[in-house]
C-alpha cells in the first residue's frame, strides 16, 4: 500500500471523484496541488498521494474506522473526510500533508457527527461545508435509502435534512445546487434539481433516465468544465471481468434530449469493457479534467486496485496505464488547485 507508483507514464500525468470530484478548480495565484486519497473496506486505513511530486508516493495512514466509504480531501484545510461504516458517522482526520512529512502512521478523528446518524454508508458528495451521505437500505436503518445532509462547522457537523428514496443508494455527486445518484441494482441515473429546496422527508426526482448497457452502476462522477459524465458498471458483483466504465461526452446536451423515463443510447456513449481493463467491480470513480485522467477504485480484482485510465476517445477494451494494489478500495478522490 505504500508501493511507488510504477509505471513511467504515470509520472507525467498529472484528477476528481469519487464521487464525486472532478478536478476543475484552477487558481494560478495558489501553489498547484493535485492530490489522490482513498478509503478501505478491510484494512482501516486511508491513503495520501501528491500526483505532482516528482517520484509520487502512496502514504497510507491508520484512521479509527475499519470500513469507511466516500472518502473526500479539501487541500485548503488540509483535512479528509470519510463516512465510517464502522462507527456510523462522519468523521474528519486533519494535518495530513504534515503527517505525510513526518511519516505518522496513526491519525486521529477532528471531527465527528453524531453516531448512529446513519448506518450503511455508501457515499458522499461535498460542495463547500455542506456533505450529503447516501444510505442503502438495510436492516438496521429500517431498510431506508436515504440522505443525510450536514453543514460542516469549525465544532462538528450539524444535520440540516434528510431525504428519503425510492431506490437503492450507492454514488451521487453535487453539480452545483442540483444532486445526481445513481440507482443500485440498474442502470438507472437520478437527477434531483435544486435539490436543497425541498422540506425534509421523501425526494422526487426531477428525472431519472436508463443508461442503455450499464447492468448495475456504482460509481459516478462529473466534470463540468468538460461536460463529462463517468459511470462504472460493477455488473455482476461475483464477476471479475464484467465490468466496465461508460463515459458521456456533451453530457448537458444529452441529458437534456432524453426525457425522463427514456433511455441514453449506446451511440452517445463511450464504453470501455474487456479483459484487458480489468475491470471486476469498480466501486468508484474521478476524473482530472486537466491530465483528462480516469481514476477507477477496483474493489474485486487483486483483493483491491486503484487504476488509471487515459480519457477513451472510443469504445473498446484499453487496459490501465496504471495499477497499483490498495487493499479493500472503496472510494476514490482527487482535488486539483
Amino acid at each position: 500500500m505504500k508501493n511507488l507508483f510504477i509505471t513511467s507514464a504515470f509520472l507525467v500525468l498529472l484528477f476528481a471523484s469519487c464521487d464525486s470530484n472532478d478536478s476543475d478548480n484552477n487558481d494560478s495565484t495558489q501553489v498547484p496541488e493535485l492530490t489522490l486519497v482513498t478509503s478501505s473496506n478491510t484494512s482501516g486505513k486511508i491513503t495520501y498521494t501528491d500526483l505532482l511530486a516528482t517520484a509520487p508516493m502512496v502514504k497510507s495512514f491508520n484512521i479509527a474506522s475499519l470500513d469507511a466509504e466516500g472518502i473526500s480531501y479539501d487541500s485548503t484545510t488540509d483535512a479528509v473526510i470519510v463516512a465510517s461504516r464502522t462507527n456510523n458517522k462522519l468523521e474528519t482526520y486533519s494535518g495530513i500533508k504534515s503527517a505525510a512529512k513526518a511519516g505518522t502512521e496513526n491519525l486521529t478523528v477532528s471531527l465527528s457527527s453524531l453516531t448512529g446518524e446513519f448506518t450503511n454508508a455508501r457515499e458522499t458528495a461535498v460542495s463547500g461545508d455542506i456533505v450529503v451521505v447516501a444510505q442503502d437500505q438495510l436492516a438496521s436503518n429500517g431498510m431506508l435509502n436515504k440522505f443525510f445532509v450536514y453543514k460542516k462547522t469549525a465544532a462538528n457537523f450539524s444535520l440540516l435534512k434528510t431525504f428519503t428514496t425510492d431506490f437503492k443508494l450507492w454514488g451521487i455527486h453535487i453539480n452545483g445546487n442540483d444532486l445526481y445518484a445513481v440507482a443500485d441494482l440498474t442502470g438507472d441515473l437520478v437527477y434531483f434539481k435544486d435539490y436543497m429546496s425541498n422540506a425534509s422527508g421523501a425526494i422526487t426526482a426531477t428525472k431519472r433516465v436508463s443508461i442503455a448497457g450499464l447492468t448495475r452502476s456504482h460509481g459516478i462522477t462529473y466534470s463540468a468544465s468538460d461536460d463529462v459524465m463517468i459511470l462504472t458498471d460493477v455488473a455482476s458483483a461475483a464477476s471479475g471481468t464484467d465490468g466496465g466504465l461508460i463515459v458521456i461526452k456533451n453530457f448537458s446536451t444529452v441529458f437534456s434530449a432524453t426525457m425522463s423515463g427514456g433511455t441514453i443510447a449506446l451511440m452517445n456513449q463511450i464504453r470501455v469493457y474487456g479483459p484487458n481493463s480489468t475491470l471486476g467491480n469498480p466501486v468508484d470513480v474521478a476524473y482530472d479534467s486537466v491530465t483528462k485522467k480516469i481514476y477507477v477504485a477496483e474493489r474485486l480484482n487483486a483483493g483491491g486496485q486503484v487504476l488509471t485510465f487515459n480519457n477513451p476517445t472510443m469504445t473498446g477494451d484499453f487496459a490501465p496505464v496504471n495499477v497499483r494494489a490498495e487493499a479493500g478500495v472503496t472510494s476514490i478522490f482527487i482535488v486539483r488547485k
